[in-house]
């Protein structure tokens, strides 16, 4: 049967049945499923596909609140379709199998838990559901053990739907774990073996232990935004990826979008200078409030079309040396960003930016797409609790500083601007640094690769210093004495 990847067979996978067939008659392999919320799905595959007894050390469904809390314990939250619920299903249940199992007796086995905790849709189908799913495995008897998790957001409509393909990613993830653990990104594709795109979005995953110390997981974020798995991955400053649903929920949300490549003074004075109006604003709780740096598919494609995924780390190292959370996402128009972030939070949101930026959103090019054009999308845009925070543009050819009292917008839409600016809906920056406004990534980037220098200056403090030692955008020394010569 053929893996279907979007509307396109791109390649031949194996079935359900081959999957979990190949794992049952797998000697070595062996371990429990414990499963909660949406019925035992996918240990139902490998029951059917026969030759299980050799596998299968247990299989149950903790359904029971009570039943789950005295098992698993008790979340702070109080909550139960939790990563960190997942992972102690994980924990717990390899500890019974290593109590349970005698080493000496079975020096080979691979002991492996799957387990998933999943909510699915709703009797009034407004909430579509949502899991954690998740495979704790090892590869050598003597080896650590290796962890891979997702968090998968159902489309699907029926219930009964939505327990089907849980059962199929389960397959899914428990071979690619065991045979295509070499390779992490393909692995992250057929987890859609047999699953269509509109069925299931997968918007995060995570890799660890000894099998994926060379994974970095910010790179497989991106890959599952590249490959149309979900629209939008964050992470942290450590690297560690997040669910955005759960970093936004409920949140005041301040957003920076940039390509950052590499991160210079003004982005940051465009930050923190934004921040501090947006802090001001009565209907905004700091202490409630998540800022991220934000870039899109668009920001990273290079000239050659393509995604330099060492160009992608090397500006998300920059950023998280600068302890911020990163956002990838594939909405290139500034409206579905604001539409992704009103499916988690009603409150007020901000986004900063440049003039460029702004005169960008009332160019009407870009909503041709839409029925109602660009009124459409201004009443996505704006229908929300939004505020911009202009950072100031100089013109270097006459030196003049445009606001959004100067700025030019087409004659067509010169009334709707002065609507949202006399609303209060644009806020400048006036507390801005005048002396770096000619400063710009795409130079200081040129001047890096090229060899040259005095793009240090344009870069924030400590910058500089990890370009020159992680060679980040091509720096190289040997260059630099070249042009110096």
């Amino acid at each position: 049967m053929a893996a279907l990847k979007g509307d396109t067979e791109l390649e031949h996978a194996l079935t359900l049945k081959q999957k979990a067939l190949q794992i049952n008659l797998n000697e070595h392999i062996y371990g429990t499923f414990a499963e909660i919320g949406a019925g035992q799905e996918t240990v139902r595959h490998f029951f059917r596909a026969g030759g299980a007894s050799g596998t299968i050390a247990k299989a149950m469904s903790a359904y029971d609140k009570e039943f789950s809390d005295a098992i698993y314990g008790v979340e702070p939250d109080r909550r139960y379709v939790t990563e960190s619920r997942l992972r102690k299903m994980l924990t717990h249940e390899m500890d019974l199998i290593e109590h349970r199992i005698d080493r000496e007796k079975h020096p080979h086995k691979l002991f492996f838990t799957y387990a998933n905790t999943v909510t699915t849709i709703d009797f009034a189908k407004q909430f579509k559901g949502h899991g954690w799913v998740g495979i704790k495995f090892q590869m050598d008897p003597l080896e650590d053990y290796n962890e891979i998790v997702i968090h998968c957001r159902f489309k699907e409509t029926d219930s009964r739907l939505q327990q089907e393909t849980l059962g199929m990613l389960g397959v899914n993830l428990i071979y690619g774990a065991f045979y295509i653990n070499d390779k992490p990104k393909e692995m992250i594709e057929s987890f859609y073996d047999n699953i269509h795109k509109d069925s299931v979005e997968i918007d995060m995953v995570d890799f660890s232990g000894p099998r994926f110390m060379y994974v970095d997981n910010r790179l497989m974020s991106l890959y599952l935004v590249k490959n149309g798995m979900t629209n939008a991955v964050m992470f942290n400053p450590n690297g560690n990826n997040l669910l955005p649903a759960q970093v936004l929920y409920k949140k005041n949300i301040l957003a920076f979008r940039g390509s950052f490549r590499p991160v210079t003074k003004v982005n940051l004075d465009i930050f923190e200078k934004s921040k501090q109006l947006f802090f001001a604003e009565k209907r905004v709780d700091e202490k409630n409030t998540q800022t991220i740096f934000e870039m899109t598919l668009a920001n990273l494609i290079s000239e050659g079309g393509k995604i330099n995924e060492r160009d992608f780390l090397d500006r998300a190292e920059l950023l998280c040396s600068l302890g911020q959370t990163v956002m990838i996402t594939n909405f290139q128009e500034y409206y579905k960003l604001v539409e992704y972030f009103s499916e988690f939070t009603k409150a007020r949101m901000g986004l900063a930016m440049g003039v460029y930026n702004l005169i960008q959103i009332f160019d009407e090019k870009y909503y041709r797409h839409l029925s109602g054009g660009i009124l459409e999308a201004f009443g996505k845009l704006f229908y929300k609790d939004l505020k911009i925070y202009l950072y100031p543009l100089m013109d270097i050819e006459t030196g003049e500083i445009i606001t959004s009292e100067s700025l030019k917008v087409h004659p067509r839409m010169k009334e709707l601007y002065k609507y949202f600016k006399f609303n209060g809906r644009i806020v400048d920056v006036d507390n801005y640094n005048p002396e770096i406004l000619d400063v710009y990534s795409r130079t200081a980037f040129k001047m890096i690769a090229q060899g040259k220098k005095g793009w240090e200056d344009m870069l924030p403090p400590g910058v500089p210093e990890i370009i020159k030692s992680k060679r980040l955008f091509g720096y190289n020394p040997r260059r630099v004495e070249k042009a110096a010569k």
